[in-house]
């Protein structure tokens, strides 16, 4: 039993589409609990059991979270299910108190940072095995939080490179008609619209990359508590005619190959999930000194890696890539490579999947 707080676009969600297409095509049941969102459907054809309730909150103490476990742990109980995989810190609370009414182990991915607040500290529910990201979100977990180190596992975001592609070229120009898009050099990002990723300092950028590109336009894609701040500081430099936002992502790939290069000037990131997958594109990526970029990014080879918050060092990188297009594509073309070689998602299900079987 996978859960998570809600199924709508993001890098937890497009975590679970990898490890469910998995897990499913192995011949595991595999049951979803979730407040459902607008990627519900794409478990279901999976063969994905879902379970949709309103647990979308960010208290531990909710209501919401302890109305369902009765529910849940019936479930578990008439259906056998072996082991709880939480994702999100309200469903490892849920999964803790499951582990309690059911005795089924349970088990969290940390997908990135988090506070060291009192309650984490008090109330870790890490569960018997914790799945970690990437080496600095081991740190984080051993560190921060003093998880013992024997019960926690490093397997890095996997990536499916059937589903993540190098489009033809009048794909990329379909897909870039439909979005109001030319030939023009597009700047991208598909992110969730917060102050984490740093979209504030990309849109800093750009003026300085039309210096040299006046023809430039970024695209963000994604949705967030920070969209109406980062659309006001676009009116504020006068870029209305440069910066596009589009929300609700239906084709990651080919969005993804509309661009020219990906961009994530994070301030944070466990590991940059979306920077897999436009790696897994043929993209060059550019993206913040931080967290677990350093780990899937050889700066000048698979990709640059800038110091963050420093805009006038991002558009200068930026602007370097967009005007030297053999260096552009041939490190796009490694950096798919590396994504094979070391992010398969074959891998990262089956080590998942050694995970669980280590707890049951």
């Amino acid at each position: 039993m996978l859960l998570t707080t809600h199924l709508n676009a993001g890098g937890i969600t497009s975590y679970l589409q990898t490890l469910c297409r998995g897990l499913t095509a192995d011949g595991h049941g595999v049951w979803l609990v979730s407040s459902g969102g607008e990627r519900a459907g794409d478990f279901q054809a999976m063969g994905c059991r879902l379970v949709t309730r309103d647990i979308k909150t960010k208290s531990e103490v909710s209501p919401k979270i302890y109305a369902v476990l009765g529910e849940l742990k019936d479930i578990i109980l008439r259906e056998k299910i072996e082991v709880l995989h939480a994702h999100t810190r309200i469903t490892q609370v849920m999964a803790a108190w499951l582990r309690r009414m059911s005795g089924r182990p349970n088990i969290a991915t940390c997908h990135g940072f988090f506070k060291t607040r009192w309650n984490r500290r008090l109330f870790p529910c890490w569960g018997i095995r914790t799945i970690a990201i990437s080496e600095p979100v081991v740190r984080h977990l051993t560190g921060d939080f003093r998880c013992p180190p024997e019960t926690v596992k490093l397997i890095p975001n996997g990536i499916d490179l059937e589903r993540f592609f190098v489009a033809a070229d009048e794909d990329r120009t379909a897909c870039r008609e439909r979005h109001g898009l030319g030939d023009e050099p597009v700047v991208g990002i598909i992110a969730r619209l917060s102050d984490v990723k740093g979209i504030d300092i990309l849109i800093e950028t750009i003026p300085r990359v039309k210096e040299r590109i006046p023809e430039v336009k970024l695209v963000i894609m994604g949705e967030g508590r920070e969209e109406q701040a980062l659309k006001d500081l676009v009116r504020q430099r006068h870029l209305e005619g440069t910066v596009r936002f589009f929300s609700g992502v239906d084709d990651m790939a080919l969005c993804l190959n509309m661009f020219d290069v990906f961009v994530m000037p994070s301030r944070q990131e466990g590991l940059g999930l979306s920077v897999l997958e436009a790696q897994a594109c043929g993209l060059c990526v550019v993206a913040s000194r931080v967290g677990g970029l350093v780990s899937i990014i050889e700066d000048g080879e698979t990709g640059f890696l800038v110091d963050p918050e420093d805009p006038a060092v991002l558009a200068a990188r930026i602007t370097a890539v967009l005007t030297d297009d053999f260096t552009r594509r041939k490190v796009g073309r490694q950096a798919r490579a590396r994504v094979g070689e070391h992010h398969a998602a074959s891998r990262m299900v089956a080590e998942t999947v050694k995970v669980y079987r280590e707890v049951i």
